[in-house]
């Protein structure tokens, strides 16, 4: 019953072939977010279209079969975690939450924002991950039969 989940061979075989593609266009925007218009939310939405991309084409069952749903929810869950330590790192300094205390770097180069890179990463998986869990869970959710699901 696998072969008949999802969409038709060609909708699966373009979306095998675009994938990579569309991960490397979200991982894109989020790291060069603080250089040019982008950053972790629409970054993060790119990534979020790429794992709906999957569960479209090839139908939920299979999808889960490829994804481990419980790691990307324990790496989606890590991520307001993850804020809060980048922004203690400028308390524990002895300045204020969210203090740059990396150096600024050279102007339009990659590593040139400070905090700003990594909180743009932290960001841009939060909301990928955020945004895919969501539309799962409303896949998981039966109007039939309301809460008892």
């Amino acid at each position: 019953m696998s072969e008949k989940q999802g969409l038709t061979v060609i909708v699966k075989t373009v979306t095998r072939a675009i994938l990579p593609v569309i991960f490397l266009y979200g991982f894109y925007i989020i790291l060069h977010g603080h250089l040019s218009p982008g950053g972790g939310f629409g970054g993060g939405v790119v990534l979020a279209l790429a794992f709906l991309s999957v569960m479209l084409a090839y139908g939920r069952p299979t999808a889960q079969k490829w994804l481990n749903i419980r790691i990307l929810h324990d790496v989606e869950s890590s991520g307001p975690l993850l804020f809060l330590a980048v922004g203690l790192l400028g308390l524990a300094a002895g300045g204020a939450f969210l203090l740059n205390v990396l150096g600024k770097g050279r102007l339009f180069n990659l590593w040139s924002s400070g905090f700003i890179l990594p909180l743009n990463i932290i960001i841009g998986v939060k909301v990928g991950l955020s945004l895919f869990l969501a539309v799962w869970a409303l896949t998981e959710w039966d109007p039939e039969k309301g809460d008892d699901t």
